[in-house]
Parts: C-alpha cells; structure tokens; sequence
C-alpha cells in the first residue's frame, strides 16, 4: 500500500471564459487568485490558479478556460463535485452572499452528518461547501469575506462512476480507507491527512456515461511532499499495473498521471516548490507567467490573450 499521499494538491477544470471564471472564484468566492499562466499544450490558452494566500497544496482550484467551450454534460467517469470547507456555522453566510450574486443551484443539505450547501459554478460547475470542525487551514481573506466565513481549502471531491469497485479498490492502495457508506455513496479517507483528504464515489449503474466540456474537471491531483516520494508512488503503481507517465515539470510542481479503472484522470502532484518560486507572496497571480519554453511566444500571447480585470 501507498503511504506518501496525503490528500488532495489540486482540482484542475475547464471554463468558457477567463474573466467571467476569475470574477467568480476571487470575488464571489473570496479565493485568492495565485498563479496566472498558460496550458502547457495549448499556450493561447490561459492556464489560472485560486487558493489561500500561497497557493498551499489542498487549496488550490485550476482552469483551463477556452474561450466559447461548450458545456460539458454530467455523467459517470467523471468528478463531478468539488467541495470546499468552511467553519462550522459559516453557510448562512454564504448562502446569502451567493445568492446576491445570482449564482445558481442553490441547494441546503447534509451528507454524512455535515451541513453543506451546493451550488454551481458559471459554466454549471459541481460545487459544494461544507461545515468543517476545527480546520487548522488558515483562509484567505478578501473581497468582504472575513477569517470565519473564508474558506479553508478543499474537504474533498466526488467522483460518479458506473462500477466503484476497482476504484475503490485503488483509493486505497493509494492510502485512502473506506470510511463510510450513505445510499449509493462510499466515502474514502485518509486518516492525518491534509484537510482535503476525503473522496466519495457515487455508484450508478446505468447513467449516461459524461460528455467532457466547460464546468467539466479535467482531472484531480494527488499530494506527495517531494520527487522522491513521488517516485515511491509511480514506481508502486507501475507495479500494480498502472500505466503512469513519466515525471513533468509543471514550474510549481512535478507531475505524474495516470486513468483511473472509472476513467477519471488522476495526477500525483509534489508540494514543491511552490507558487513563490517566481513571484513575491505579496504579488501572486498579478503578472503573466510563461512556461520556459513558452516564453519566446510572449509577445504573440500578450497579444492574443484578452486581458483579465482584477
């Protein structure tokens, strides 16, 4: 079995519009936006980073925004809710304030004992927020949201999936323990973990299977604390089968990847060396930052990508 993941690093998503997305995860949300790039594969395309104040691994949502996608269409083989936590007594709060700015899907519940409210991001996004006991997770505050209503980062995603069973399984080989079951839900969790350290598979047989667009993840990311815990986990699933892809460096982070048996994209993510390799703290997400060997493309990206109002 694994032992070097500890949670969730990232959630990385697509949307139809760069400054529609950036207005909601900063100022409907209260999210701070850390890193403002380019797709590695598709460098026209921006490539934008929202967490606490460093970007800290468990915190952070990602987007691929290409401008005028098509909606994606929910089904199974797909994450298809990201869900963030907030203290205990904050979703009155954000009830309110997500309603006085339209967002849509508003919806009051509880799931495995904990309040949480669902609502859905600009291109129709999965999203819930959940009230949390005691997050050690310091929030990022701005945008009128204070320190007790702020979110904290990620409490975990869900996946939908025809048949779990094989996923389940690989959750924990990947640490995770299988902690619970509500209806056709199965809650996996890694004890000590980073906060972000839940994943919950919903089981449906005969649903549609998705149709991947705008508010569609992309894929989920694993957090290891360094490349050589990383290579313990790719060397570990190359041994069970699992067809990883070689270490990529993605500036902030290294990255391996891997489908799922449900056919979920999932990335081991290392912790380091940060969003801060590049910028100060005090000025996260502000500049333009290209890959390396994207950089001789800059005055043709400059030009091409339509600016974002903070």
């Amino acid at each position: 079995m694994i032992d070097q993941i500890k949670g969730l690093h990232h959630v990385t998503s697509m949307a139809s519009d760069a400054q529609t997305n950036s207005d909601f995860f900063t100022k409907t949300l209260g999210m701070r936006r850390v890193k403002k790039t380019v797709n590695y594969d598709a460098p026209d395309v921006y490539h934008l980073y929202y967490g606490d104040e460093v970007g800290t691994p468990g915190s952070v949502m990602t987007y691929f925004p290409f401008p005028g996608m098509r909606r994606g269409r929910p089904g199974v083989g797909e994450v298809d809710q990201t869900v963030f936590a907030v203290s205990k007594g904050a979703l009155p709060f954000w009830k309110e304030r997500l309603a006085s700015f339209g967002v849509k899907g508003l919806k009051e519940g509880e799931s495995f004992g904990q309040k949480r409210l669902q609502f859905a991001g600009p291109d129709g996004d999965g999203f819930a927020l959940v009230e949390v006991d005691s997050d050690s997770r310091a929030p990022w505050t701005g945008n009128n949201v204070g320190a007790f209503e702020a979110i904290h980062g990620f409490h975990s995603a869900s996946m939908r999936l025809r048949d779990a069973g094989a996923t389940g399984d690989l959750l924990e080989y990947m640490g995770y323990e299988k902690v619970a079951t509500q209806g056709t839900v199965a809650r996996y969790a890694i004890k000590g973990g980073n906060g972000a350290d839940v994943i919950d598979i919903e089981t449906l047989p005969s649903a549609p299977r998705a149709d991947q667009g705008a508010g569609s993840v992309h894929h989920i990311a694993f957090a290891v604390e360094n490349r050589a815990a990383q290579l313990e986990v790719r060397r570990a699933l190359m041994d069970t089968g699992y067809q990883v892809t070689p270490v990529i460096d993605r500036d902030y982070f290294w990255a391996i990847y891997f489908r799922t048996p449900g056919g979920v994209l999932f990335e081991i993510a290392t912790n380091e060396p940060g969003f801060d390799r590049d910028e100060d703290t005090a000025h996260l997400g502000e500049a333009l930052k290209l890959p390396t060997q994207h950089e001789r493309l800059r005055p043709q990206l400059e030009k091409h990508l339509a600016p974002i109002l903070d």
